[in-house]
């Protein structure tokens, strides 16, 4: 019975709870590319970067805060600074949709030409964050870094496995439950939620019930720009800040998208752990899980693991083309909000 709660702790500690803050990442992530092609209708390829310059601003006002000498003692500075990052972040998506993304939806542009000046976007805010914080890793997480060590958690429970428990991954995942809740009610029980959602659903018949267009656009890169920089700061603190990293994370993010249904909320939610726990789970080595509920005759020499680590998004995009294959809508109906 020992080995079997030792095993299970195992698989606590290694895969579901650095899945589900992963996967709260992806999921935060993901609604953003959600909204954008829910509303704008194309794949807006520079979300990852954004999140990449919201993280950025969080980190400048982070150390700003840090020179004042002003904390949150156990908790990260970079909560502080958070709300002042995603304004700056928001102002800076609604100049980049009003200078660039705006110029050819007026000309009503097809949803190829505006996905291709979403990566010339991209590559634009790439060279903004490497000319402002530089291209190297920046840590700035602050404050008490775990809630449980693996020693506590042995002396505790007499266990040899040990559960280690980081406030980042508390913090992520109690910040997704909040705004994931709070974005679901903005738009079911809002007036403005409600007309974004009928926006999304049929363009015309909402234009000619009165719904502004201008409006919805511009709540849509508010509430995108705010996840993004949410997202970013939360793998940021979770990981480290590198501006390329988030040019990775292009294709889960992507690919949570698409799986659970790319325009659908929920199905961006559903996508982002469904890619997360899959990652994880694929490339994970079991050997010390299966030493606990194995006799020590079979008990086995090698990692076993499916899938080294250096193959982890080789598995967000063999499920994003399974998916395509099999179900392209999604698990959920995408392209409505």
């Amino acid at each position: 019975m020992v080995d079997l709660i030792n095993a299970f702790v195992v698989l606590l500690n290694y895969i579901f709870i650095p899945a589900l803050s992963y996967g709260s990442q992806l999921a935060l992530g993901a609604l953003g590319v959600s909204f954008i092609y829910a509303i704008l209708r194309f794949a807006n390829f520079s979300h990852g970067d954004l999140m990449s310059f919201g993280a950025m601003m969080t980190i400048l006002f982070t150390w700003l805060f840090q020179s004042y000498g002003i904390s949150l003692g156990f908790l990260p500075t970079a909560i502080l600074a958070l709300p002042l990052a995603i304004i700056a972040t928001i102002l800076f998506s609604i100049l980049t949709d009003r200078f660039v993304f705006r110029h050819y939806r007026i000309k009503k542009s097809t949803p190829v030409v505006l996905a291709m000046v979403s990566i010339g976007v991209m590559f634009v805010i790439q060279a903004i964050v490497r000319i402002i914080i530089g291209p190297d890793d920046r840590q700035f997480f602050d404050g008490q870094k775990f809630i449980m060590k693996a020693k506590q958690f042995k002396e505790i429970t007499g266990l040899n496995e040990g559960l280690a428990i980081k406030s980042t991954q508390v913090i992520t995942i109690l910040a997704t439950i909040v705004l994931v809740s709070l974005l679901f009610w903005f738009l079911q029980r809002t007036r403005t939620g409600k007309s974004m959602r009928a926006f999304s659903d049929n363009e015309d018949l909402a234009l000619l019930s009165g719904i502004n267009p201008d409006k919805v656009v511009f709540i849509t890169w508010l509430i995108v720009g705010a996840l993004a920089t949410v997202a970013g700061t939360l793998y940021g603190l979770d990981k480290s800040f590198k501006p390329f990293t988030y040019l990775g994370l292009v294709l889960p993010i992507f690919a949570s998208a698409i799986v659970g249904g790319i325009g659908s909320p929920i199905g961006a939610v559903v996508g982002g752990y469904v890619i997360a726990f899959s990652e994880i789970m694929v490339t994970y080595a079991y050997k010390k899980f299966f030493i606990y509920l194995l006799p020590q005759s079979l008990e086995p020499t090698g990692l076993v693991q499916l899938l080294s680590t250096d193959y982890k998004f080789a598995v967000s995009f063999s499920i994003l083309v399974i998916v395509l294959l099999i179900r392209p809508s999604g698990i959920f109906k995408g392209r409505t909000l």
